[in-house]
C-alpha cells in the first residue's frame, strides 16, 4: 500500500511539472516577437526642384481711393476697361471741398491783416513783442491750413498711376465714401508684368536667389508650359501660414493672361541641399509629405515610431527633409506589423 502511495505521489508531481511547463510555454507564445530587418540611413546632396502653386497676378497693381471723404460725383470708367497713366477715374462732389479752401483763404487774409496791424503797432511801441509773436504764429498757421485744404482738393479725384485695366469697381456715383476706402482695383496690362506668388518653407527659401529658373503650368492652358524666373524673395514669413513668399515673373509666350489664373510652379534652385535618404519600405502611414518610420529604442528589443517630412521619392529611395536627425538605422522588413508595444528580433 505504501508503494502504491509513493507511485501516485510521483505521478502527481510529474503532472504538476508538465502543467507548469505548459503554462510557461503559453506565456511565451502570447508575447509576439516580430522579426525585422534594419537598413542604414544615408545622406545625399541634391539640387532638386520644388513644386508649389499660386495665382497669376500683375506685378504692378493698386487699390485706389480718395484722400478725403465725400460724395462721389462722377465715375468715368467701368470694370474691365483699359486705362492710361494719369487718366481721371472718379471725382468727388466739390461743394464742401471748395468751401473749405475758400474758408482757409479768408483765414489767411485775416491773419495777414492782424500781422500787419500788430507790426505797425510794435513800431509805435503800442504792442508788445509777445503780441507780435502771436500774430506771426497765427499768420503761419493760417497759411498751412490753406495749403492743407488745397492739397486735399487736388486729391478729390482718383487718377490711374499705371497703364492697365480696371479689375474691380467697388463704389458707384452718389455714394458717400471715407478717406482711404478702396474704390478701384487696377492692374498693369503689360505682357512683361505677369507674376505668380508662391509660399515655401524657410529651408527651401534659403536655397533660392534672384534669377533662379522656374517652369509654370496653367489650368487655363493645359497643353502649354511657360518659363519664368525668380524676381523677388520675401524678407519675412507670412504671419498666417509661416511660409516665405517667392515672386516668379512669367513669360506669357503671346498668350492672354488674367489676374487669378491658377498656376503650378516648379522652382529650380541653383543651390544644393542635404537630404537624409531611407528605403521606401521603411515608410509607414504616409499622407502627402507627412509619414512615419520605425527605429529601435535603446534596448534594441522594441521600436519607436518617428514622424518625418518627405521631400520627394527617388525610385526605391525616399529623401527626407526633417525628422531623422541623429538616426543611423530604420526598420524596413516587418515594419507593417509593428506597434510601439511590439517586441522585435533582428533578422
Amino acid at each position: 500500500m505504501k508503494q502504491y502511495s509513493f507511485i501516485i505521489t510521483l505521478f502527481l508531481l510529474a503532472a504538476c511539472g508538465k502543467q507548469e511547463e505548459k503554462k510557461a510555454d503559453n506565456a511565451m507564445g502570447d508575447e509576439t516577437v516580430v522579426p525585422v530587418k534594419l537598413e542604414k540611413v544615408t545622406q545625399t546632396v541634391r539640387s532638386e526642384s520644388i513644386s508649389a502653386s499660386g495665382l497669376v497676378a500683375s506685378s504692378e497693381e493698386a487699390k485706389l481711393s480718395f484722400k478725403i471723404g465725400g460724395i462721389i460725383q462722377k465715375i468715368f470708367v467701368e470694370e474691365g476697361q483699359k486705362v492710361r497713366k494719369g487718366q481721371v477715374l472718379a471725382s468727388l462732389n466739390m461743394t464742401e471741398i471748395d468751401a473749405q479752401v475758400s474758408q482757409a483763404k479768408f483765414g489767411v487774409e485775416k491773419a495777414e491783416r492782424d500781422f500787419k496791424r500788430v507790426e505797425n503797432m510794435l513800431k509805435d511801441t503800442a504792442a508788445t513783442l509777445e503780441q507780435m509773436q502771436n500774430a506771426t504764429t497765427g499768420f503761419d498757421v493760417a497759411k498751412q491750413s490753406l495749403q492743407i485744404a488745397q492739397f486735399n482738393r487736388s486729391y478729390a479725384q482718383i487718377t490711374s498711376p499705371i497703364d492697365g485695366a480696371v479689375i474691380k469697381k467697388m463704389a458707384n456715383e452718389g455714394e458717400l465714401t471715407g478717406p482711404g476706402t478702396p474704390i478701384f482695383y487696377i492692374t498693369s496690362n503689360r505682357q512683361s508684368d505677369w507674376v505668380v506668388r508662391v509660399g515655401v518653407s524657410d529651408k527651401d527659401w534659403a536655397r533660392f536667389k534672384i534669377g533662379d529658373k522656374a517652369t509654370i503650368s496653367l489650368d487655363a492652358y493645359p497643353s502649354e508650359t511657360f518659363t519664368g524666373a525668380v524676381i523677388k524673395l520675401a524678407p519675412a514669413a507670412d504671419p498666417l501660414n509661416k511660409l516665405y513668399e517667392i515672386e516668379v515673373r512669367i513669360n506669357p509666350n503671346g498668350q492672354r493672361f488674367a489676374s487669378g489664373l491658377f498656376a503650378k510652379v516648379e522652382l529650380k534652385p541653383v543651390q544644393n541641399r542635404n537630404y537624409i535618404m531611407v528605403p521606401i519600405e521603411a515608410i509607414v502611414e504616409g499622407n502627402g509629405q507627412d509619414a512615419f518610420v520605425y527605429v529601435l529604442d535603446e534596448s534594441r528589443k522594441k521600436v519607436k515610431r518617428l514622424p518625418i517630412r518627405i521631400g520627394f521619392v527617388d525610385g526605391d529611395k525616399v529623401l527626407v527633409t526633417n525628422g531623422l536627425e541623429g538616426i543611423t538605422e530604420v526598420v524596413t522588413s516587418g515594419s507593417a506589423f509593428l506597434t510601439e508595444s511590439s517586441n522585435v528580433i533582428i533578422k
